[in-house]
């Protein structure tokens, strides 16, 4: 009897369990089968992950214009006597492959010339062609492959007359394509991660060389054959680019672009503006001979503060009152031209080209004779671009 009443008793504790237990095994049971569908979906969300897209790269169009960086040389030592302008812009882009981590990148052959050879028409065109470019919506930027004879010209062209506030980035090289280190790869690739940058946006053309970056109106091609030829005597780069990306330590204060009054077009007509060199014993046949030929406006580059010499002094007073426009620049590389410092330039109706060169002073004067012959307006001008 005792026996059995323990058995019923055992019989009725595990029935108890039972009932207690089950429930909670039905609980579980889903957790562990969400569980598994867990594991078994982690390994499509990683590859989901890995196949998003990369940030979204700028577009930059390359406008090729010929010059040392699409040179070639007999030998891989040919420095200098090389053909200028000889491959065309697919070529310079083919050479650099590492373009496309940096931007979704174009190219163009606008001209395809040595930069000595650039005239008003060619300006014209290439100042057409980057407004166009610029103009497109889902452009971001502009690199132009040019000579480096008159790079420094054709940017401040550019810098007076290209209207988007976009980057505009012109870049040359001092050796051929087929030279022992040659500079034009780098110095592209450095070019194109300026015009992808935001950073560059507003600064104005730009010229970069050799890692340096420079504003249009203050750069200066300084010396005949070094990689470090372009030099901004009065006020120092810009920045420098390393790595594919640009620092900036300052920028330009003198209006450009967009806040220019300067609008051309492929048929634009830009006044002649001579430039005649000063220099000791020089005479008044040359400034005689460009009157003669039409000219409209005439840049002195003077000795020291823009002096002009007795000898040409009397030819350029009646050149002026013919209304031909007299400017006094400097032939030194740096520094201002100061008004009424060395002539009296009030009482002669002169202007002065405050700190630009002889040539970037030429190209104002053209663009400001497009305009105006006004030679107080003509001045303010050159104190304001």
């Amino acid at each position: 009897m005792r026996k059995s009443r323990a058995a019923l008793a055992l019989l009725f504790a595990l029935t108890i369990a039972m009932v207690m237990i089950l429930p909670a095994i039905a609980q579980l049971a889903p957790s562990k089968r969400s569980a598994a569908a867990v594991v078994q979906r982690q390994p499509s969300e990683t590859i989901a992950q890995a196949s998003a897209p990369t940030a979204k790269l700028p577009s930059v169009v390359i406008l090729a214009t010929g010059g040392t960086i699409a040179g070639t040389g007999a030998t891989s030592t040919t420095t200098v006597g090389y053909q200028a302008a000889k491959l065309p812009v697919t070529a310079l882009i083919t050479a650099v492959p590492e373009l496309k981590k940096i931007a979704n990148v174009t190219g163009e052959q606008v001209l395809q010339i040595a930069s000595e050879n650039m005239t008003n028409e060619g300006l014209l065109t290439l100042a057409d062609r980057v407004n166009v470019v610029l103009a497109k919506p889902d452009v971001d930027g502009v690199v132009i492959t040019h000579g480096t004879d008159t790079i420094e010209e054709t940017a401040y062209f550019l810098n007076l007359v290209t209207k988007s506030q976009k980057p505009v980035v012109i870049v040359g090289s001092m050796r051929p394509a087929t030279a022992l280190s040659a500079d034009g790869p780098l110095n592209l690739y450095n070019a194109v991660a300026i015009a992808g940058s935001p950073a560059a946006v507003g600064k104005g053309v730009l010229v970069s060389l050799n890692d340096q970056i420079s504003a249009a109106r203050e750069v200066a091609k300084a010396n005949t054959t070094s990689l470090n030829t372009f030099q901004t005597p009065d006020l120092g780069y810009l920045g420098y680019v390393e790595l594919g990306k640009p620092y900036f330590y300052r920028t330009s204060t003198r209006k450009h672009t967009t806040a220019t009054p300067f609008t051309v077009t492929p048929s634009t007509k830009l006044p002649q503006v001579d430039i005649i060199y000063g220099y000791g014993n020089n005479s008044p046949v040359l400034l005689n001979a460009a009157v003669a030929d039409g000219a409209k406006g005439i840049v002195y580059a003077g000795v020291g503060n823009g002096s002009i010499s007795v000898q040409l002094e009397s030819a350029a007073i009646a050149a002026r009152k013919k209304g031909v426009i007299i400017a006094r620049s400097a032939r030194a590389g740096s520094g201002r031209v100061v008004r009424n410092g060395e002539e009296k330039d009030d009482e002669n109706d002169f202007i002065v080209a405050d700190n630009l060169n002889p040539q970037k002073a030429r190209l104002l004067l053209m663009l400001g004779l497009t305009i105006t012959s006004d030679t107080k307006a003509l001045q303010e001008m050159f104190y304001t671009y």
